[in-house]
């Protein structure tokens, strides 16, 4: 049974920074894609970046681009996400996640889910 763990989440003021972890265990994820998603209250649960396998591959939301590092330890069974410069929009329940296809932005390409880490970024 795979399990994601995600950790890291906080209350941070606007313009500060967050690093979040997902630790997977279960299987060797080493092969796969990971993705970091996000759901704020009453909306969608949304795309903010995935990485390759190998980690030469990442894609983020252009709604993070510049300000959010996707990054993974392989060797630890471990993925990364460093937020700077965070604003309140990006208030969520952070999310990381497994996929076994193809580079995706979709959650239904997704597999394995985590619980989710709480991130409330104040003015």
């Amino acid at each position: 049974q795979v399990q994601l763990v995600e950790s890291g989440g906080g209350l941070v003021q606007a313009g500060g920074s967050l690093s979040l972890s997902c630790a997977v265990s279960g299987r060797t994820f080493s092969n796969y894609y990971m993705g970091w998603f996000r759901q704020a209250p009453g909306k969608e649960r949304e795309f903010v970046a995935t990485i390759s396998w190998g980690g030469g591959n990442t894609y983020y939301a252009d709604s993070v681009k510049g300000r959010f590092t996707i990054s993974r330890d392989n060797a630890k069974n471990t993925v990364y996400l460093q937020m700077n410069s965070l604003k309140r929009e990006d208030t969520a329940v952070y999310y990381c996640a497994v996929n076994r296809g193809l580079r995706s932005s979709s959650p239904d390409r997704y597999e394995y889910w985590g619980q989710g880490t709480q991130v409330t970024v104040s003015s």
